[in-house]
């Protein structure tokens, strides 16, 4: 694990500790409670109240959730816990030798998901390998998959699943562009595959 992310989490967690005991009296006051009225309705001394807020005393569960519940507040304004993160990706599309990426996950590492837009064309396969699994969902148009000694077209909402280390390769049979979504990592759940195999080379209807 990396030391430095270590460090990094234990000083933010303990940034956000440090500023629980002044949210503890500020939130008190804004309601005129007493540290003897707030004793009496948690059941927690005046002396260990004092210290919460005076930063002597480090904040737990047992003594937060008697507090949220005095001052009918979520446990999350006492101890501050940061905003949630705008949860759209926004990342800008990838354009690659005529073929569109648009990434749907933005955290790099592990598990990655893309749309994968390939316009309409009869390029010869140029299978290649990589590491890593992935997982191919067609939306639209039909896709072409060679994968090591197999030539299959999928259709609209099929599915493949393969190991990147098998020589492979994507594209279209001609008559439209295809669209699908592709989700490749070293693990993770599998999606059902659903693949019909071509006639043959030379007929791919």
């Amino acid at each position: 694990m990396d030391e430095t992310r270590v460090d990094e989490t234990s000083d933010d967690t303990g940034h956000v500790l440090a500023e629980v005991g002044p949210r503890l009296r500020r939130i008190r006051k804004e309601r005129g409670a007493t540290l003897a009225g707030l004793s009496a309705t948690t059941g927690i001394s005046v002396s260990t109240l004092s210290r919460l807020e005076s930063g002597l005393r480090k904040p737990s569960l047992e003594l937060l959730l008697p507090i949220a519940r005095a001052h009918r507040v979520a446990l999350d304004e006492l101890v501050g816990a940061p905003a949630v993160d705008d949860p759209r990706v926004r990342a800008k599309p990838i354009v690659r030798h005529g073929r569109t990426y648009l990434p749907l996950t933005r955290q790099p590492g592990g598990l990655q998901a893309f749309k994968v837009i390939l316009p309409a064309s009869n390029e010869e396969p140029e299978p290649r390998t990589h590491e890593g699994y992935e997982w191919v969902y067609v939306l639209s148009g039909r896709l072409r998959l060679v994968l090591g000694e197999h030539d299959v077209v999928l259709g609209a909402g099929e599915a493949a699943e393969f190991d990147t280390r098998v020589p492979h390769w994507f594209g279209t049979v001609g008559e439209g562009s295809a669209e699908f979504l592709s989700l490749f990592g070293p693990q993770g759940e599998r999606m059902h595959v659903r693949a019909r195999p071509t006639r043959s080379k030379g007929s791919r209807s």
